[in-house]
């Protein structure tokens, strides 16, 4: 086991661990750290616990030290000259004619790189704007381009339930979302009522994804044949899920049809056939497969 604790870059940001060392460090204080980009400043969101050894990614960096005020006021002075960047950089793409959204800009806590991210259509030729940038801020720059969905979660925004989007306040990572989960919840397939700001499909059809996948399997088809406690057959003509209540179309004497509404356990009918359940694995992949056709994804830290 291997004593770690949760540090946080960004809001609904990846957590990476690090360890907390002679450092007395509790939940909610602040510690700067080195990353793979340089030293940073992060947020503590889970405190001193044991882990497995290979959930950690070897070797295990440090705490450099817990944040001072002088640290806190440094990240402030970041924070304005991230303001003044975004604007310089604006101005040098509209120079040089980039058809390219730039959406955010950010300072490594040390000031050894500037990222500024944002999104295109196409792929850029944006080496003329870094040697440009360079030149006025004399620092290593790095240009990322990024996704719809990242875009989002930097900007934030709220969603049609009239809360703040789900990406940008807990999210850590996006999942993939297919229309079979909007067929699974019987919701509208109009794109406009399950897109997310983003224009992609809503983050959370994957909320209760797994619980109508339960109740379905126990409930007939639109179109099946059942037979009623009463011996009587019919057509399935309408389902309520969460009631789990099956209205039927059902064959009276004399070739009369009527419906009538019953409760799935009063029902006999063909089971549904169960669906194969997807791994992990192949979710990530399927996350993956649907980034590369879009923009790289923003990886923040």
């Amino acid at each position: 086991m291997t004593k770690v604790i949760g540090v946080r870059f960004r809001t609904a940001g990846k957590i990476y661990f690090f360890a907390p060392g002679k450092f007395d460090i509790k939940q909610g204080d602040n510690v700067i750290v080195e990353t793979a980009r340089g030293v940073e400043f992060g947020r503590v969101v889970s405190g001193p616990k044991e882990v497995k050894n290979e959930e950690v990614v070897q070797p295990l960096k440090p705490v450099i030290r817990v944040a001072t005020e002088q640290d806190r006021r440094t990240v402030e002075k970041n924070r304005q000259k991230e303001k003044d960047a975004f604007k310089i950089c604006l101005d040098k793409i509209h120079k040089h004619g980039l058809e390219m959204k730039l959406i955010d800009v950010e300072y490594t806590f040390d000031g050894n790189k500037i990222l500024f991210y944002f999104t295109a259509d196409g792929r850029i030729d944006f080496r003329e704007l870094v040697k440009d940038l360079a030149a006025v801020f004399r620092t290593r720059i790095e240009l990322r381009q990024i996704g719809v969905r990242d875009e989002t979660k930097i900007r934030g925004g709220i969603g049609i339930c009239g809360r703040p989007l789900c990406c940008s306040t807990y999210l850590t990572e996006f999942s993939a979302v297919s229309i079979k989960m909007a067929k699974e919840q019987n919701l509208s397939l109009n794109p406009t009522k399950i897109s997310g700001v983003c224009g992609r499909l809503m983050c959370c059809l994957t909320n209760e994804e797994e619980t109508y996948e339960l109740l379905n399997s126990q409930l007939p088809s639109v179109g099946d044949t059942v037979t009623t406690k009463d011996g009587l057959t019919g057509v399935v003509n309408s389902l309520s899920v969460l009631r789990k209540r099956v209205k039927v179309v059902v064959n009276l004497e004399n070739d009369e049809k009527e419906i009538r509404e019953y409760q799935a356990d009063e029902l006999k009918f063909k089971p549904r056939r169960k669906k194969k359940k997807i791994s992990k694995e192949e979710m990530k992949k399927l996350a993956a497969l649907e980034k590369e056709e879009g923009a790289s994804k923003l990886d923040d830290k």
